[in-house]
């Protein structure tokens, strides 16, 4: 696999059901998995609670994104992050998420963002 100045980063801000682009993020992170693009994904802002187990979806006539996320280990994608500010002004607990990710400070956030080749924010 490539280097992540080669890679591609997600950047994802929308909540797991605002409007179709956290579903979108998702396909694109999935679709570039399978064409063996190296691809990591920085959940931002509200993003954080796609990253929450037990979403219910269906109350509010939504497909969940759990099964998808879920499978971001299969595609080897597994450069997840996630800013500590985000969670924490959230109330979340890095524990409790559906995935791990790699918890960032804002600087380790502004490293990141420097280190790939190619960034697309949702």
């Amino acid at each position: 696999m490539s280097t992540p100045d080669k890679q591609l980063l997600v950047v994802v801000g929308a909540g797991p059901h605002n409007a179709t682009r956290a579903r979108d993020a998702l396909d694109l992170v999935l679709t570039s998995a399978a064409f063996e693009i190296g691809v990591g994904i920085l959940f931002r802002d509200d993003a954080v609670y796609q990253l929450l187990p037990q979403q219910q979806a269906d109350a509010i006539d939504a497909k969940s994104l759990a099964a998808n996320l879920q499978a971001l280990p299969l595609y080897d994608v597994e450069q997840l992050y996630a800013p500590r500010s985000a969670l924490e002004a959230r109330g979340l607990d890095p524990d409790n998420l559906l995935l791990p990710v790699q918890l960032l400070d804002d600087n380790a956030t502004a490293a990141l963002l420097h280190s790939y080749g190619q960034i697309l924010s949702f």
